[in-house]
């Protein structure tokens, strides 16, 4: 038997009979998916430290299960001591069962880890994408905190193929993501 991840499993029995019958779709190809997990840290300091993107890229890369790239910076910046080629940020991308897997991970164990969490904000960008901002890499359980050196955020990205804002915040809802303010219908 060839493994599946829950949420894709929930995705396919669950979710898309319940929006096909909340925004009445003739066909289960209108029903909105989820087609990549981003995650995005920018790492200034590192223009200082070199030691700092390293460290920063083994997190990631810990976090995701999958190896980070580096970014690099597209112009010089001289106020902000930065040269184009400069690495500045690290990215991964999630698809197919690494992305079902990280946002199990994220929604039952990591989220529940923030202090004072009642929830996320629900500002989409217009086209049904979805970016959580998180201010410490440590509520991941993969991180150890006796190694970590400095305190990262780090950007989110769900990009769905939603065409409207209401049919994404309805699909990451039906996921299990907990919006702030928003009532079940």
């Amino acid at each position: 038997m060839e493994y599946t991840p829950v949420l894709q499993t929930k995705y396919r029995n669950e979710i898309i009979p319940n929006l096909k019958k909340e925004f009445n779709y003739k066909s289960v190809m209108q029903v909105p998916r989820l087609e990549k997990i981003i995650l995005n840290q920018g790492v200034g300091q590192a223009v200082a430290d070199k030691k700092l993107i390293e460290a920063a890229q083994e997190e990631l890369t810990i976090i995701a299960g999958q190896k980070a790239m580096k970014t690099f910076s597209k112009k010089d910046i001289s106020n902000f001591k930065l040269r184009k080629g400069m690495p500045i940020g690290i990215k991964v991308t999630l698809r197919k069962d690494k992305m079902y897997e990280f946002m199990e991970r994220l929604i039952s164990i990591s989220l529940p880890r923030i202090r004072d969490f009642n929830g996320v904000n629900n500002k989409f960008d217009g086209r049904g994408n979805y970016t959580l901002g998180i201010q410490e890499q440590i509520i991941f359980p993969e991180i150890d905190l006796d190694k970590i050196n400095r305190i990262l955020g780090m950007e989110i990205t769900f990009v769905t193929t939603a065409k409207t804002d209401e049919e994404g915040l309805a699909l990451l809802r039906e996921f299990g993501i907990p919006f702030k303010n928003i009532k079940k219908k």
